[in-house]
């Protein structure tokens, strides 16, 4: 039995997806109407369960032999505390952690990277058999700019000319695959995902307009803009963060491509154009 935590995210999602007809799948979401409602594969066991509730947690991890787990909250480390203790308990194998590229880089200070270090730092000392995966930025990200883009022909963000190798979030949950079901082959692994290529938003603006077939105007945000829009999503402290880290971009700090996509899969790593074309009635609307 694979358990998976944030099922119904991005990679969570995807992940499910790809091990329907490999292992037995549990599915823990504090939301179960929710899964159902994104079709993920049908005859997965869903639990409705939260990384806040210590006992609960054990009882859905029982009999489980490997696990993802994704956690979402940088204001607590409560919940991968919670989680491990519980595998450790309920004797899960193996551990699939998804992390963060920047927790590599000395110079990256934010509250969310420090958060993530802290996290490895936690599953490091449970015990239990582990891999760490670190990707940059998910290319899916900019499906936040797809509402502007049909309304106005607009992407707007700050920081247009820092370069990102951003990654196909199927690319990271191709890899989890790998992980969670070969532990022994994975286990004390580090592996850093990105893109093909690093690429700027303003670049990233222009392969959108390309493949829509329709201008696209690209509009440079302020700081103090930014973080207005952050601020409507997230906690304050939160906010800061994300800001903090997308300015760090500037220096170049995320521009860094690693080998390991191709490496692991045995295929080059998906780049943004192919990410872009794949998703594009998302940003064409009705």
């Amino acid at each position: 039995m694979i358990l998976l935590t944030g099922a119904t995210g991005t990679v969570g999602r995807l992940v499910a997806e790809r091990l329907r007809a490999v292992a037995p799948l549990r599915l823990l979401t504090r939301d179960p109407r929710r899964a159902a409602a994104l079709a993920l594969p049908p005859d997965a066991e869903v639990r409705a369960g939260d990384l806040a509730d210590p006992a609960g947690l054990r009882t859905a991890l029982t009999g489980v032999r490997a696990a993802l787990l994704v956690t979402v909250d940088p204001l607590t480390h409560t919940h991968d505390a919670n989680f491990l203790t519980a595998a450790r308990s309920a004797g899960v194998r193996h551990v699939v952690k998804l992390s963060a590229q920047a927790v590599a880089d000395p110079g990256a200070t934010d509250l969310v990277t420090e958060w993530q270090r802290e996290n490895e730092r936690l599953l490091r000392a449970s015990g239990l058999s582990w891999t760490l995966l670190r990707p940059r930025a998910f290319m899916s990200n900019t499906l936040g700019w797809a509402a502007s883009i049909r309304a106005e022909g607009v992407v707007r963000a700050p920081y247009g000319d820092a370069a990102n190798a951003v990654v196909d979030p199927r690319d990271i949950a191709d890899v989890a695959v790998r992980a969670l079901t070969a532990p022994d082959t994975h286990a004390g692994r580090v592996y850093p995902l990105t893109g093909p290529v690093a690429v700027t938003a303003l670049e990233q603006t222009d392969m959108l307009a390309e493949l829509l077939g329709r201008p696209l105007k690209f509009v440079e945000l302020t700081e103090e803009q930014a973080l207005r829009g952050l601020r409507a999503r997230y906690p304050e402290p939160v906010a800061r963060a994300l800001l903090e880290s997308a300015a760090h971009g500037r220096t170049g700090a995320k521009a860094r491509v690693e080998p390991t996509v191709e490496r692991l899969l045995g295929r080059p790593a998906r780049g943004y154009r192919e990410w872009a074309r794949d998703h594009l009635e998302q940003f064409r609307g009705r």
